[in-house]
């Protein structure tokens, strides 16, 4: 593992969190809920409540591999007609966020004018990455007591002492889990089954990306925090569309992160395009990025099968 990029992380996580935050909250502060509106749970791990839009669906299933209830965003397009098959876009929010962070009103506006069902799942918690194994990354405990035991851990936008073992497993379950439902409820275009997110989301693009080629039309990873995966994992993914989003001031996931990525899928042929965008920062790479990302989908989709 790289030690600067490690250390750029570490150091930046007080810049992710604040930097993430609906407008108006404190840091450590829900918001208040809109008028007639109860206010959301509180995000597993107890990080950053966001004020939900009315159009939003906060649902939630039960998580039968621990007999949990999770968590999951939906909005569907005044667009999408019963009869008719509808794309599908499945977002991923960052560390220490929970799904109502991609659905600020630009995405809803972008949505609704392109007909999408959007549908963002909880991965679990707030940071489990989605099925990339991240033991061993992240702030250490420091020693305690004259005999030096180690602390007792606390709870972190990385690690909870209540954190199943196999956390990073059941993150990726639950996105899969959560893609079936919207399946199995709304008529989806097959062929227009689209995957983006942000941050730790970014990474978990990549890696469910590359995972499940068959699934995805196309990928739009944004300042990804891909720090323990491989460029070259993306050999998998000869046929997927790949748009790549960093802000050049990003002060969380160093923008060289991404561009490494870029080199590798230039080097590969694949089919990919690249927006670095000047004087943008980690959190508001979201919102920026959004208009290229929904134009890039809308170019994309899988062939038909003959």
């Amino acid at each position: 593992m790289n030690h600067v990029r490690r250390t750029v992380l570490t150091l930046s996580l007080a810049a992710l969190g604040i930097g993430m935050m609906a407008p108006g909250s404190a840091p450590g502060q829900a918001p208040a809920p809109q008028a007639g509106r109860k206010a959301p749970p509180a995000a597993r791990g107890g990080f950053m409540q966001m004020k939900v839009d009315p159009r939003v669906q906060m649902r939630s299933y039960l998580f039968k591999e621990t007999n949990e209830k999770m968590e999951y965003a939906l909005f569907v397009s005044s667009k999408v007609r019963k009869e008719e098959k509808a794309p599908l876009i499945v977002t991923l929010h960052g560390l220490g966020a929970g799904p109502a962070i991609m659905f600020g009103a630009k995405a809803l506006e972008l949505a609704e004018q392109g007909g999408y069902i959007l549908v963002g799942p909880m991965g679990y918690n707030v940071r489990g990455w989605y099925g990339i194994s991240m033991k061993g990354f992240g702030p250490k405990p420091k020693p305690a007591g004259s005999e030096g035991a180690a602390a007792k851990p606390k709870p972190s936008m990385f690690s909870n002492a209540d954190d199943p073992e196999n956390l990073y497993e059941l993150s990726e379950k639950d996105v899969m889990h959560v893609l079936d439902l919207v399946r199995g409820e709304f008529k989806i275009d097959e062929r227009r089954i689209y995957l983006m997110g942000h941050s730790m989301g970014g990474a978990g693009t990549l890696h469910l990306g590359v995972k499940y080629p068959s699934i995805w039309a196309a990928l739009a990873p944004i300042a990804a925090a891909a720090f323990t995966i491989d460029p070259d994992s993306m050999k998998a993914i000869p046929e997927t569309p790949i748009l790549f989003v960093h802000g050049d001031a990003d002060e969380v996931v160093p923008v060289a992160n991404t561009q490494r990525w870029v080199a590798k899928a230039r080097e590969l042929e694949l089919t990919h395009e690249y927006l670095e965008m000047p004087g943008i920062s980690h959190g508001p790479v979201i919102e920026g990025a959004l208009p290229a990302v929904y134009a890039f989908f809308a170019k994309h989709s899988k062939p038909a099968v003959q």
